[in-house]
C-alpha cells in the first residue's frame, strides 16, 4: 500500500527541483498529446522550445520574448505578494483589462494633442484602474468577510463586458468605418509605448517588469511589510501575535497586485496591441498564476518563469503555423505545466513510501 508521510520539515531539494521536474513532465506528456493529434512529438516540442531561440528566424522571435514575457512577469510579481500571504487574487485578468481601458481612455482624451505628459498620465491612470478594480474584492473581504477568490474571478467577466462596451461605444474610433475598437495608439506618438531600442522588443513595460522584480525582492527581504507578508503565509497565528493587521495586509497585497496588472494592461494596449478591442485580453492574467507558482513565488524565479512561459507562447504560435497544431492543444500544454507543478509540489511536504496493509 502506498502512503503519504508528512516530512518533519519541507524538503529544500524538492522545492528547488519541482519546477524543473514539472517542465520535463509537461514536455513528456505534452509530446504524448501531440502524438495523439497525429504530430511528431519530438518535432513539436523542438519547435516550441528551440525555434524561438535558435531557429532560422530567431532574430525576429527573440525580441518577442520580451514583449510576451513583460506583462506576465509584471502581473505575476503582484500576485506572488498576495499568494505568499494567503491572499488569493484570481482576478488579475480583470484588473489587466481595466488598466488598459482607463489608460487608453486618458490617452485618447488628449488626442490629437502632442505633449510629453500624456504617456506618464496614462501610466498613472492604468495603475489606478487596476488598483480600483482590485479594491472591490479587497473591501468586500475586509468589511464583510467575502471570499476574494470568487469575487475577483467574477469581476473578470464584468471587466470583459466593459471592454466590449467600450470597444463598441465610448472609445470606438469615429473614423473606423463602424468597426469595433478604439483608435490605434501606435499612430499617436504621445500615447505610444514604442520600443526604446529599435528591433529589441524593449519597451517601458519591460523596464517596469524589471523594476517590479527588484522592488519585490527588496520588499520581501529588506522591509518589515515583506516580513509580515511571509510571516502571515507561513504562520498566521504567529503573525497575529506579532501585531500584523490582516485588513491592512489584504488592502496592500490586493492593491499592489491590481496596480501592477493594470500597468501591464496599459503598456500592452499602448504598445504591442495598439488599441482597445473586444478581443484585447488574451489570458495574461490567468497565465501569470502559472508563472507565479512556477517561479516559486520568488521575484527572480518569476522572472525566469516568465521567460519560459513567453517561450511557450512564441513557440506555440510557430507550431500552429508550421505543424498545424490547434491553439487549444497549446493551451492544454501550458495548463499541464501548472497541473504537474501543483501535483509534484506535494513532494515538498510529503514523502511517498510503501507500507504493508494491515489485516483487520
Amino acid at each position: 500500500m502506498i502512503v503519504l508521510e508528512k516530512r518533519p520539515q519541507p524538503s529544500r531539494a524538492w522545492s528547488l527541483a519541482t519546477p524543473l521536474v514539472a517542465v520535463l513532465a509537461t514536455m513528456f506528456f505534452g509530446g504524448l498529446l501531440f502524438a495523439a493529434l497525429g504530430k511528431n512529438p519530438v518535432e513539436a516540442i523542438g519547435t516550441i522550445f528551440w525555434e524561438p531561440l535558435f531557429g532560422e528566424y530567431s532574430f525576429y522571435y527573440r525580441p518577442q520574448l520580451l514583449v510576451k514575457g513583460a506583462p506576465l512577469v509584471l502581473i505575476a510579481i503582484g500576485l506572488s505578494l498576495g499568494f505568499r500571504a494567503g491572499i488569493w487574487n484570481i482576478g488579475a485578468e480583470g484588473q489587466y483589462i481595466m488598466g488598459a481601458i482607463v489608460g487608453a481612455g486618458v490617452g485618447l482624451a488628449f488626442y490629437p494633442m502632442e505633449a510629453f505628459y500624456v504617456f506618464p498620465l496614462m501610466v498613472i491612470a492604468g495603475a489606478l484602474g487596476g488598483w480600483a478594480w482590485a479594491m472591490v474584492p479587497a473591501f468586500l473581504k475586509v468589511r464583510f468577510g467575502t471570499n476574494e477568490i470568487l469575487v475577483s474571478l467574477m469581476m473578470v467577466y464584468v471587466a470583459e463586458q466593459l471592454l466590449a462596451s467600450m470597444s463598441l461605444g465610448l472609445l470606438k474610433n469615429p473614423e473606423g468605418f463602424g468597426f469595433p475598437g478604439s483608435r490605434n495608439l501606435q499612430s499617436y506618438a504621445s500615447a505610444h509605448n514604442a520600443e526604446l531600442i529599435e528591433g529589441s522588443g524593449m519597451h517601458w513595460g519591460v523596464v517596469a517588469a524589471l523594476i517590479a522584480v527588484i522592488f519585490a525582492y527588496v520588499l520581501l527581504n529588506r522591509h518589515m511589510t515583506g516580513f509580515h507578508i511571509r510571516l502571515t503565509g507561513e504562520a498566521p497565528r504567529a503573525a497575529r501575535f506579532a501585531g500584523v493587521k490582516p485588513a491592512r495586509l489584504i488592502l496592500f497585497c490586493l492593491g499592489v497586485s491590481g496596480a501592477l496588472a493594470g500597468l501591464a494592461g496599459m503598456f500592452e494596449v499602448s504598445g504591442p496591441s495598439g488599441q482597445v478591442s473586444i478581443d484585447f485580453n488574451v489570458g495574461y492574467g490567468f497565465t501569470a498564476i502559472i508563472v507565479a507558482f512556477l517561479g516559486r513565488l520568488h521575484p527572480v524565479g518569476i522572472l525566469l518563469a516568465g521567460g519560459l512561459m513567453a517561450l511557450t507562447y512564441i513557440g506555440g504560435e510557430i507550431a500552429q503555423g508550421s505543424l498545424g497544431l490547434p491553439a487549444a492543444a497549446i493551451q492544454v500544454f501550458q495548463g499541464m505545466l501548472l497541473f504537474f507543478l501543483l501535483a509534484l509540489d506535494l513532494l515538498t511536504n510529503y514523502r511517498i513510501r510503501a507500507a504493508r496493509k494491515e489485516v483487520a
